[in-house]
């Protein structure tokens, strides 16, 4: 199954669409269940989720291959290496596991910080001891990836990529990353749910894209496909990303995605791709 099973609505108020808070523990447990059952192995948490690693810790999931992230290195830290050390074992310690799949650093650019030799060794030991089995990082535009590999390796990244942000695929990036052998994860394949919304719902601050918005409706509407299909059928049919990762609010929403997984192949049209970072990067949304 090549959805992964994004946590950060376990431990935080999270997404655009976002009406019912953290889910509690309970739907936790239910939500992973019928991941177990449809095959989904791939966890992806981060420290900065709130407690996210605290609830997945307390329902149990090392039977999954959990993906979390260094949190971005605080102002005012003496020994960047012991903290780091000492914030991943905090995962370890959270999460109730002794290995990772992946260990990604959430702010990647501090590598080129002061102390950010010491982050990378400090990741990087932890990768060569078997706790760790691979490395990567979480960025937010692939332009980043020209700086970050010019200086370092990794064995994973992950990158928002959707219907209208395609920058993973429009830059290069993406079959760059695949030549190189490096694992690619895809998130924000829904645009923190902007893509799932009705048009009446969405907030003002996306008027100024009202004509582009109006242009993914009326295709929706003219190839008569509802937007979790298309959207999941656009990150999924990329032969070049490993995993697709999806959050959920409750065990019906992860039916509903599983049920809406593409069986056969769509096609996209170019006028859908924005590159307005204005719409496309949440991180500056002003809502």
């Amino acid at each position: 199954m090549k959805l992964a099973l994004g946590t950060a609505q376990f431990g935080l108020d999270y997404g655009i669409a976002n009406t019912a808070g953290k889910v509690a523990s309970g739907e936790v447990c239910r939500i992973l269940q019928l991941a177990r059952k449809h095959g989904i192995r791939t966890l992806d948490t981060a420290a900065a989720y709130g407690n996210s690693e605290k609830v997945l810790g307390k329902v149990g999931v090392g039977d999954f291959e959990v993906v979390t992230k260094v949190p971005p290195i605080p102002a005012g830290v003496g020994c960047i290496s012991t903290w780091a050390k000492q914030s991943i074992e905090m995962s370890f310690k959270a999460l109730k596991v002794d290995t990772l799949s992946a260990l990604l650093l959430h702010r990647p650019m501090q590598l080129f910080d002061e102390g950010g030799e010491a982050l990378y060794k400090a990741v990087q030991s932890l990768k060569s001891e078997g706790r760790v089995e691979k490395i990567g990082v979480s960025i937010y535009e692939p332009k980043e990836l020209d700086t970050l590999l010019s200086h370092y390796h990794f064995d994973l990244v992950q990158a928002p990529f959707n219907l209208m942000d395609r920058r993973l695929l429009s830059s290069g990036w993406l079959d760059e990353l695949n030549r190189r052998g490096v694992e690619v994860h895809a998130r924000s394949v829904f645009l923190q749910g902007l893509l799932l919304m009705r048009p009446e719902d969405r907030p003002a601050y996306f008027r100024p894209w009202a004509s582009q918005l109006a242009l993914y409706d009326s295709w929706l509407a003219e190839e008569n496909i509802d937007a979790v299909r298309a959207s999941l059928a656009f990150a999924c049919q990329q032969n070049d990303i490993q995993r697709v990762v999806v959050g959920v609010q409750s065990a019906p929403q992860l039916a509903e995605l599983i049920a809406s997984m593409p069986r056969t192949e769509l096609t996209f049209p170019y006028a859908l791709e924005v590159e307005d970072e204005g719409l496309i990067n949440p991180a500056r949304w002003i809502l």
